[in-house]
């Protein structure tokens, strides 16, 4: 089953790496400040993209009741986002700090938005921890609750 993340995630994704390679092209210290988290976030919105939050499109059809055994691939998903989630972390706090960089940078050089931009950048990847990365490895161990159920109950009543 292929997932599309929510429609509101990877909006925000993009505005994020708009804004982001727009900074890249100011002169400076800001600049190159920039370009540093660019090449810290671009591979961790890859990996992102690719099995931390595809698993919340479920949130809608698993909320109202819908279940089907073709929702059973994203427990690999889910699995590889758990496995991997301590990198995930690590490549949090990288760029956190390139982001405190950026804010240094974009102050002494007057960038109001690009301090704007860094500080929405922050809180993005706080609600990751707090609230995407748990939900996605939850949606996963509940479909291998649910999913497992429906096999019990399959081979109890045949």
């Amino acid at each position: 089953m292929k997932l599309n993340i929510p429609d509101s995630i990877k909006e925000e994704h993009n505005e994020l790496h708009k804004t982001l390679e727009a900074a890249t092209h100011l002169p400076g210290k800001t600049g190159e400040a920039a370009k540093k988290v660019a090449r810290l976030l671009h591979p961790h919105f890859v990996k992102e993209e690719q099995y931390a939050l595809p698993p919340l499109a479920l949130l809608l059809p698993l909320s109202e009741g819908n279940i089907s055994s073709e929702m059973r691939g994203v427990i690999d998903e889910s699995n590889k986002l758990k496995q991997e989630l301590p990198k995930m972390l690590a490549e949090h706090k990288q760029i956190i700090a390139a982001l405190e960089e950026l804010i240094k940078a974009a102050t002494e050089e007057l960038y109001p938005e690009v301090i704007d931009f860094a500080e929405r950048l922050q809180q993005h990847a706080k609600t990751e921890e707090e609230v995407f990365y748990p939900t996605s490895i939850l949606i996963g161990e509940y479909l291998k609750l649910k999913l497992q159920e429906e096999v019990n109950e399959e081979e109890y009543y045949p």
